[in-house]
């Protein structure tokens, strides 16, 4: 395979629901921030295809894996960007290549069964990018729990917020299967119009595990040197805590449950706070 892997599906970092690489990253890291991220964005939309079968989905995340570890020099050019990236930087592949653990799990796995089986796909889907930003800003390995936390928040969030989309797009559930069964909800409930009372305590248990992610990912702002991913961090917790009210109050099947302007305001006055 020695023609372009990658197939950008028109995502940019505007259409997340948290600021990636933002204006307040500082601006001599901003361009290695978003280098990671284009990978990460060009290998998600690999895994999260709806025409390439398993099959392809991981010869193509491994091609990419090969180019950013130097074994192969084309087909990638986000992992060429990325290799010269870290190259210059002096981080870790790794937190690179663990987004590819869970890029080609997505590609055969469809179910979990736990809230364990959920927290270990994050694990690999979420956490390195948090430690991926602090470690190009140098910042030690006692800020890596808290992030942990607060990227498996992040991770869940968008797991219940587009519950009915992953299932209708691609035939995927993250909900835990043991949450559902035991709260007597099921699969086929997602593409309703509305959630059922079932679905709702299902809900309500993740959301309150993300209070207890969020509530420790609370030690991170204050943990982190570099003032500027201090209000960065600060912002994100904010909007984590947020997004969790929003799903806890809005019902994620009669409508996309989001954040708004004013959340948005909010949770960057609540960030400058940090430095203050």
């Amino acid at each position: 395979m020695t023609e372009n892997v990658e197939s950008w599906s028109g995502k940019d970092r505007g259409d997340e629901n948290f600021p990636v690489g933002s204006i307040l990253i500082r601006p001599d890291l901003r361009r290695h921030v978003h280098a990671y991220y284009a990978f990460a964005r060009n290998a998600d939309d690999i895994g999260d295809s709806p025409v390439l079968p398993p099959e392809e989905k991981i010869a193509r995340l491994d091609h990419m894996e090969s180019v950013l570890l130097g074994e192969r020099q084309n087909g990638s050019p986000s992992a060429s960007a990325l290799r010269a990236s870290l190259a210059e930087t002096g981080v870790t592949p790794r937190h690179a290549t663990d987004l590819l653990i869970a890029f080609r799990q997505d590609a055969t796995k469809s179910r979990y069964e736990s809230w364990a089986e959920l927290l270990d796909y994050c694990r690999y889907s979420a956490m390195p990018v948090g430690r991926y930003v602090l470690d190009v800003h140098g910042e030690g390995p006692e800020t890596h729990a808290a992030s942990d936390a607060l990227c498996a928040a992040l991770q869940v969030l968008n797991h219940v917020q587009d519950c009915q989309k992953d299932l209708h797009d691609l035939d995927r559930c993250y909900l835990p299967l043991d949450l559902m069964n035991a709260a007597g909800a099921a699969v086929s409930d997602l593409p309703a119009k509305a959630e059922t009372a079932a679905l709702r305590q299902v809900f309500a248990r993740l959301l309150a595990e993300c209070d207890a992610l969020n509530a420790e990912a609370a030690r991170l702002p204050r943990r982190v040197s570099d003032r500027r991913l201090r209000i960065e961090t600060g912002v994100i917790l904010n909007l984590s805590r947020r997004l969790t009210t929003r799903l806890r109050q809005g019902d994620p099947l009669a409508r996309r449950v989001k954040l708004s302007k004013i959340d948005a305001l909010f949770a960057l006055v609540g960030g400058i706070g940090y430095v203050l």
